[in-house]
């Protein structure tokens, strides 16, 4: 019997597994309890992870010799194996307090114990093997390993080196060198361990991988991508492999590339909650907002207290717009990481995005004491001021922003910063600035030169304002007015359906209308080029929801910066600017990157059709003073600035009795106006809101009670002067050097009324004394001949605009189709006028 026993046992050192097999077997067929056979069977079965007969194997071994601290010790590693860590973790211990010294006991002891997540008590038990065996290799590995595990780096790379130094041509030991040496920021001497690792193991997946991860933190993308690459050729379900691969394919930008593997990774494991997040940041990458949101949630369906999840799902819903839903977010993501600095500053974004001004001042104070971690952190600060008319440091404040501009720092978005700034060219350092980093331009554009021979223009309007706003209300009529003959239209609408009259309007004046919310910029993009647009006309700019990418992939062959935001776009792959002489002089093109097309008369279109209520309210209706002067500003509170209302209050000392009529704001920035004016010796109760109106016909009604309305600078009244001239309400303006300072002026000369528009505080005060202290008699004069205006001049003829305007886009289309370049040009006046 032990001749048979002896002869098996040296079968199964030698490998020969089924040999052994068969010897034990015949052995327990003539002594069905014999102990030896029983156990080491029990082994063999282990070590053919048949885990379930090597249970049932040595369970009967230790049957038969309960003592047995060597049986005690397999079993504990048959229940490892299979998963039973605290039942083995308790089998090693029988043993080992029946015979201490097993150094293999001890070993497999600290193996159970990591398992569990006690590296201490495992590191303790692999020092406990190594007394006994000092020379045991993979009790030191091990040792590294937990040690690793416990952040003690440098502590782990020394026991991996004492393994060396018995075994040099360890991989594994030179692999986990490799990720210690990683760990403590010594990325080239890591990246020798594992190549030497490679090179005793050529097909070492986990070398390969942990190699990858060196190669990605020493910026060496492209080779780790062929690192991780070969990890998977020897395991395709290497999960980790897969999930590192997408983060470095998102480092290179080739989101759709780490998106494929962040997908390899989830079909493997449907619940590898860092895969869905990461799948989540590269969707949102590529604009895909909506699938980005619906990943994020699978992530938290399994970890809901996952902080990153929660604020990556924040910055989603920012991008949809729906801000009171990405604050519920970033507060969930603040409950779990209260120090969560970047939550606290997308928080403010949100809050910003609301007009929540004043809990936004009060949250972003971190952000703005590391400007050059958060980018854009003092403009929304400045802005978020003007919206609430705080203006402590005012001037300060501006010249800050100034002053980061033209030093090209990320300061201010563009927006912000003309409504603050005067001068051109920082507004196009500002503009310039944010598209390169923002809205890059592609390098592989879309259009890429082809010529469409349609019979009519195609053009698309880009706008997230389809609906009753501004932007739709000076636009509709001209849509409505298009030739059918020359020009197919196309509306491209990125922003809400709100579903009332405005967009129903505006989709039956455009041929196409197509809502492209649910795709991201590419696939947007992607829409036109198939359309064949010929010229693409953004209305937005950089106002809010602005898809500046869509037009920065090149769909088309000519692109249009027009109406909805008053400034330079600062991109190259944007051709033309809509303007006319007064807004952009020429001899300041140099600080416009886009050509200038002049359009006669005035770039702004100002449809007439809207309607205006025939009753107007009375005095006492809108809040007013029985008698007495009325000054009028129905502009963004943000529009008004220290050194404006410097002259308002002035002129309210020198006209008796006068009141300085207001759109309605919120109630801080009501109270701030009115504590500025009693600091300057102005009665606060002489300062009146206007409430808001549900119908624009009963506000534009009202215009007719103000005699004066007086326009703010840098940035002027632009639709809001196009409501008071249409509704006959003379408008008083200053003349800027920049584009957004000089819409009201333009409208001015277009309406017959050029003496209003004056160049210096001095002359702008003057002038409104003089307008008031006449008895009002210039003001009636001038109120009749904007009544006569409306039937004839120019910035009431949308027929003569359309004609201009369509005229512009032929130009363009023509020296496109000669295969020209943009340049600048001026089209000719009609003289022809249809009722």
């Amino acid at each position: 019997m032990s001749e048979a026993i002896n002869k098996a046992r040296a079968l199964h050192r030698a490998g020969k597994l089924a040999e052994a097999e068969s010897l034990y077997r015949e052995v327990l067929g003539t002594s069905a309890d014999q102990f030896d056979a029983l156990h080491l069977l029990g082994i063999l079965k282990t070590q053919q992870g048949q885990h379930g007969e090597a249970l049932a194997l040595v369970t009967q071994a230790l049957s038969r010799d309960p003592g047995s601290a060597r049986a005690r010790a397999t079993l504990g590693s048959v229940l490892h194996a299979l998963n039973r860590h605290e039942d083995a973790l308790a089998s090693y211990d029988q043993a080992l307090a029946a015979e201490p010294d097993l150094a293999d006991a001890l070993y497999n002891r600290g193996v159970t114990l990591q398992a569990l997540g006690r590296h201490d008590e495992a590191l303790a038990s692999f020092d406990q093997a190594l007394a006994i065996k000092p020379d045991f290799i993979e009790a030191l590995i091990n040792r590294g390993n937990a040690l690793q595990a416990l952040t003690r780096h440098a502590e782990a790379l020394e026991s991996y080196d004492r393994a060396l130094a018995i075994r040099p041509d360890h991989p594994e030991a030179l692999s986990n060198r490799g990720t210690t040496l990683h760990a403590l920021g010594r990325h080239a001497e890591a990246l020798a361990s594992f190549n030497q690792a490679l090179a005793i193991r050529p097909d070492f997946a986990d070398a390969f991988y942990s190699r990858g991860i060196t190669l990605h933190a020493l910026g060496r993308h492209a080779e780790a991508i062929a690192s991780y690459d070969q990890a998977l050729a020897t395991r395709p379900d290497f999960t980790d492999a897969l999930y590192n691969r997408g983060i470095t394919l998102h480092a290179l930008k080739r989101h759709a590339e780490a998106l494929a593997s962040y997908d390899q990774a989830l079909a493997l494991k449907p619940d590898f909650i860092e895969a869905l997040n990461n799948r989540g940041t590269v969707l949102h990458a590529l604009d895909r907002h909506a699938e980005a949101l619906a990943s994020y949630d699978q992530a938290l369906a399994i970890n809901p207290v996952f902080a990153e999840a929660h604020f990556n799902r924040g910055n989603s819903l920012q991008e949809l717009d729906r801000h009171l839903e990405a604050l519920a977010s970033f507060d969930k993501a603040l409950v779990l990481k209260p120090e969560y600095d970047e939550a606290i500053f997308n928080r403010c974004i949100s809050l910003h995005a609301l007009n929540r001004h004043v809990e936004m001042l009060r949250n972003i104070g971190k952000a703005l004491a590391s400007e050059h971690k958060y980018k854009y952190a003092l403009g929304m600060f400045v802005h978020s001021r003007a919206h609430i008319c705080d203006w402590r440091e005012y001037g300060g404040l501006v010249q800050r922003l100034e002053s980061g501009v033209r030093a090209g720092t990320s300061c201010s978005h563009p927006f912000p910063f003309i409504t603050v700034s005067d001068s051109p060219a920082a507004q196009l350092a500002c503009a310039s600035s944010y598209a390169g980093k923002r809205y890059p331009g592609s390098s592989a554009p879309l259009w890429r030169g082809e010529r469409y021979g349609h019979e009519r223009i195609r053009i698309a309007y880009l706008s997230a304002d389809f609906r009753e706003h501004p932007v739709a209300q000076l636009l509709v009529e001209l849509l409505e007015k298009h030739s059918r003959e020359k020009i197919e239209t196309f509306g491209i609408s990125f922003g809400p359906d709100t579903h009332d009259d405005m967009r129903s309007r505006l989709a039956n004046a455009l041929e196409h209308f197509i809502d492209v919310r649910g795709m991201g910029d590419e696939d947007a993009a992607a829409l036109l080029r198939e359309s064949e647009i010929d010229i693409a006309v953004d209305l937005t700019g950089f106002t809010a929801s602005a898809r500046t990418g869509i037009l920065a992939r090149r769909p088309a062959p000519i692109q249009v910066n027009y109406l909805g935001y008053m400034g330079t776009l600062g991109a190259d792959y944007i051709d033309y600017i809509i303007a006319d002489e007064f807004v952009i002089p020429r001899d300041r093109q140099i600080h416009y990157s886009e050509k200038v097309v002049y359009l006669p008369d005035s770039f702004q279109v100002n449809g007439t059709t809207r309607k205006i209520a025939v009753r107007t309210p009375t005095r006492a209706e809108a809040g007013l003073p029985g008698q007495g002067f009325v000054f009028c500003c129905f502009n963004n509170s943000y529009k008004i600035n220290p050194p404006v209302f410097e002259i308002w209050m002035r002129l309210m000392h020198r006209v008796e009795g006068s009141v300085l009529w207001l759109a309605k704001a919120q109630a801080e920035t009501a109270a701030n106006l009115r504590r500025e004016a009693q600091a300057r010796g102005i009665d606060p109760a002489r300062l009146v809101f206007a409430p808001r109106r549900g119908r624009i016909e009963d506000h534009l009604a009202r215009y007719r009670l103000a005699d004066l309305f007086l326009d703010t600078l840098p940035y002027n009244a632009h639709a809001t002067a196009g409501d008071a001239l249409l509704a006959g309400l003379p408008l008083l303006t200053r003349a800027g050097e920049a584009f957004a300072g000089r819409v009201s002026g333009s409208l001015l000369n277009a309406a017959g009324l050029p003496e209003l528009v004056t160049s210096t505080p001095e002359e702008y005060e003057a002038l409104a004394v003089k307008l008031a202290a006449d008895g009002g008699a210039r003001l009636r004069e001038m109120r009749e001949r904007l009544a006569r205006n409306r039937l004839t001049a120019p910035l009431f003829d949308t027929e003569r605009y359309c004609r201009h305007i369509e005229a512009a886009y032929t130009t363009m289309w023509k020296r496109y189709q000669r295969g020209e370049k943009p340049e600048s040009f001026s089209v000719e006046p009609s003289s022809q006028r249809q009722d």
